[in-house]
């Protein structure tokens, strides 16, 4: 069976993502685009794009220009959405890397991307300059730093053509965010300036469901690198109007009170940050009655403490879903339709179809019955970068996205994620791959075997669990301690099991769901 959103189709528009976006800030330009309250400073729409065609053709006058990949390695920050947009407008393709990534990891995105530059900033700025070094990039452009040679500022001071390249929506990439998809390595995600245009006008043509509008306060403490965060918020507010209430991280009393008193609207989240407002107790000295809007994403969000967090707020506390392979989102839930449903990831947006497929025998179960979750739509990627067969793994002949969750579909068309079926675990909304702790794992030297699998916790989501077969004496802490010198916090060990073997099938697979 085939599912349909109940949302009418809309056309997509044959435009590249910059010509999208400038036609659509028209009637905002007067507006206050982007207000920094930690920075103490804001910038209008006219002055945002002022600043995005000069950074646009700075970059040309050095001669950057289409096919170019540049990495974005940084917070959030007003420069960070110039870098991204101007990147764009030169027919450039962005890749963005998480700033706790370590050199090894920045190194290793940089590489198999094809980076030539890397915008960064002076927190990062010895990781950065030794990767670019390593990796032979042409320039850093530190986004923090008005003079210089690696100056950011520098690139507004360029005469050069401010406007649009000619782009192929369709054929041209504009994003190559990292995922690690269903299963293994961390994979180069294909996003086209068509997925981008039309992720953002489906999720604008979804029924019962609001969307930013010129009047709404975005608050945007997401990290920018992250798929949701750049589409969910960065583009669909930019393209309505609103303003975006900007803050570098999460801090919990700078979050409250930047809620307080900027009279935040609405809000994407991820499950941790919902559970600190369903349970914290400082969320009860702080005025949060402006909100009218909640969205969890990134992860699975329990139906008790969507409740909860919801009662606390007095606001709508619902549920999308989405992939970085689908721009990302193929599902939300409609907060002004009657179902009470908070454990429901939604309905399906316009133009995209679903289907809930057996995991073992192939072909469609019924309504209530569980399987894989497969989605269709123009938001799908192009494919992983320089990997056909993962692509052929996860896109079917038939354009269908494979996404490797277990879920279930009622014959009214709401979704619930009730399994996953792929490796992948989930801390605190950030993507941690088994595969790449356990290739680490194998090569300490007291490590004879391993295998990394979720556990559930209930600040985190999920958290890295290890079981490991030692070699010789190995002590717990000092092997966490090890790993977490190689890698990202995110990506750290959080438990050690030491046992005497990793149960695997007859070709050697690993048993996770046995060890889970």
């Amino acid at each position: 069976m085939i599912y349909r959103s109940p949302s009418p189709d809309v056309p997509v528009p044959d435009q590249s993502w910059p010509a999208y976006l400038e036609t659509a800030v028209q009637p905002h330009l007067e507006r206050v685009a982007i207000d920094d309250p930690v920075g103490d400073r804001s910038v209008g729409y006219r002055d945002l794009f002022d600043a995005i065609r000069d950074v646009a053709a700075g970059l040309r006058s050095r001669g950057y220009g289409k096919g170019d990949v540049l990495g974005i390695y940084a917070g959030n920050s007003i420069e960070f959405v110039i870098a991204f947009q101007a990147v764009l407008r030169i027919g450039g393709t962005a890749t963005t890397v998480n700033p706790m990534n370590l050199r090894e990891e920045l190194e290793r995105q940089l590489r198999h991307a094809g980076a030539c530059a890397l915008f960064s900033t002076r927190a990062c700025r010895d990781v950065a300059l030794a990767a670019a070094d390593a990796c032979r990039l042409r320039a850093v452009f530190l986004l923090d730093e008005a003079d210089g040679p690696l100056a950011f500022g520098a690139l507004r001071e360029s005469a050069g053509e401010r406007g649009i390249a000619d782009i192929d929506p369709g054929g041209d990439l504009a994003v190559l965010p990292y995922s690690s998809g269903t299963t293994g390595l961390s994979k180069g995600v294909m996003l086209t300036h068509r997925n981008l245009v039309a992720h953002n006008v489906q999720l604008l043509a979804l029924r019962d469901t609001s969307v930013p509008s010129a009047e709404d306060r975005v608050l945007m403490v997401l990290p920018l690198f992250h798929i949701f965060a750049m589409t969910v918020v960065m583009n669909l507010a930019l393209s309505h109007g609103a303003t975006i209430v900007l803050l570098p991280q999460f801090d919990p009393e700078g979050f409250l009170r930047t809620i307080q008193a900027r009279r935040v609207t609405r809000m994407y989240l991820v499950p941790p940050i919902i559970n600190f407002l369903a349970k914290h107790p400082l969320v009860a000295q702080f005025d949060l009655s402006s909100l009218n809007y909640i969205l969890s994403g990134a992860a699975p969000l329990g139906v008790d403490l969507a409740r909860a967090a919801a009662r606390r707020i007095g606001c709508p506390v619902v549920q999308g879903y989405g992939l970085t392979e689908t721009s990302p989102v193929t599902h939300v839930f409609p907060e002004r339709g009657e179902r009470d449903d908070p454990g429901s990831i939604g309905v399906l947006v316009a133009n995209t179809e679903a289907r809930i497929v057996d995991l073992e025998r192939g072909g469609d179960v019924s309504p209530g019955e569980r399987g894989e979750l497969w989605v269709r739509g123009p938001q799908v990627m192009r494919g992983y970068l320089e990997n056909p067969e993962a692509t052929a793994a996860s896109i079917d002949d038939e354009g269908w996205f494979h996404t490797g969750d277990v879920a279930t579909a009622d014959p009214d068309g709401y979704f619930h994620i009730v399994d996953r079926a792929k490796e992948l675990i989930k801390y605190k909304g950030y993507q941690v791959a088994p595969a790449e702790l356990e290739a680490l794992l194998a090569t300490h030297p007291a490590v004879a075997d391993c295998a990394v699998v979720p556990e559930p916790d209930n600040d985190c989501g999920e958290i890295p669990k290890a079981f490991v077969v030692r070699r010789e004496p190995l002590d717990e802490d000092a092997l966490m301690a090890w790993v977490a010198e190689r890698v990202a916090p995110y990506r750290r060990i959080r438990r050690v099991v030491f046992t005497d073997a990793i149960p695997k099938s007859p070709s050697g697979k690993i048993l996770r769901r046995l060890l889970r």
